[in-house]
């Protein structure tokens, strides 16, 4: 997963003309993150499903939830860049046992991968520091499918590339001075998911999250 994430900051660092006069920013986050419900279907060794789960996000249970977003912003206001988000989704304990699972999970990420577009207002409040923002984009879901069937001998636990993903955001940052700042966030992502199981099969759902995100950003 790091080598995908490194060579998607490469190659968008290739396709941006004049990127090294932009102003660069690089932004660390984590925070408190959870999934809506939502419908999964799909089949399993010929027994077809069809449900509404809940999840559990367990923002702070290893892994915890984080992600890492690059931006080269391309004016005072426009900026472009790349993300890789880490949100997880747990079926809960209910789910599993109505709908005949020992394990029905994205422990290791839902896994969002995304090009992305911001727009922000430098310096709006508090002397200059605070600056809003809005941004959304566009990628790929590469969820760590964990998925078993009660009384079934086969387990699916890999990474997949299973679909579209798309997010929304909007926060502020507070600068402390012209290369560190810090930053919060609402953020949504949705993930289209269409994953194949081990032992034949499929299982199919659209995942959204939710997010309050708390980051630290570095610019230059």
């Amino acid at each position: 997963m790091p080598r995908l994430l490194t060579a998607l900051l490469a190659a968008t660092a290739l396709t941006l003309p004049g990127v090294a006069a932009a102003e660069m920013e690089l932004s660390f986050y984590t925070g408190v993150q959870g999934a809506f419900s939502s419908h999964v279907r799909g089949d399993a060794e010929g027994d077809d499903f069809d449900f509404l789960a809940d999840w559990d996000g367990k923002s702070f249970e290893m892994p915890p939830h984080w992600g890492i977003r690059a931006t080269w912003w391309r004016s005072e206001r426009l900026g472009f860049g790349v993300e890789f988000e880490h949100t997880k989704a747990y079926a809960t304990d209910d789910t599993m046992d109505d709908f005949k699972f020992e394990t029905l999970e994205f422990t290791d990420g839902l896994n969002s991968l995304t090009a992305n577009v911001f727009y922000r207002w430098p310096g709006l409040w508090a002397d200059g520091r605070v600056t809003p923002y809005v941004g959304a984009g566009l990628g790929l879901a590469v969820p760590h499918v964990e998925v078993r069937r009660k009384g079934s001998r086969h387990e699916t636990r890999e990474y997949q590339v299973a679909g579209p993903s798309a997010m929304i955001a909007a926060g502020a940052s507070y600068a402390f001075n012209e290369n560190w700042a810090v930053f919060g966030e609402y953020k949504s992502s949705f993930n289209f998911l269409k994953t194949d199981l081990d032992g034949g099969g499929e299982l199919k759902s659209n995942i959204s999250t939710w997010g309050v995100n708390i980051g630290l950003s570095y610019r230059f």
